[in-house]
């Protein structure tokens, strides 16, 4: 096997290796983002299961969910307050 060929080769495994690791780590954001959401959503829709029992109900859309996903429970605190706030109260 002659040097250019074996060079040729290893420089196309790391070209390979880059377009990969570009590709993989906007992938894995995206993949978090949407386990956020889908955890915010599922509190919201206990939230309103729950809260149902006392007039409380949180609108379930993809930016409350990750609001709620990303943020935890301040998250989900902050939603309600900004729903009696924008309201005009409780």
């Amino acid at each position: 096997m002659h040097v250019a060929t074996f060079v040729a080769y290893a420089f196309a495994l790391f070209l390979l290796y880059v377009v990969a690791y570009i590709l993989y780590v906007p992938l894995k954001i995206i993949v978090r983002l949407t386990y956020n959401v889908i955890i915010g959503g599922l509190v919201l829709w206990l939230v309103n299961l729950v809260g149902g029992f006392f007039g409380l109900s949180v609108a379930i859309n993809p930016v409350t969910a990750l609001i709620a996903g990303l943020l935890g429970i301040p998250g989900l605190v902050l939603i309600i307050a900004l729903k009696y706030v924008v309201a005009g109260g409780f």
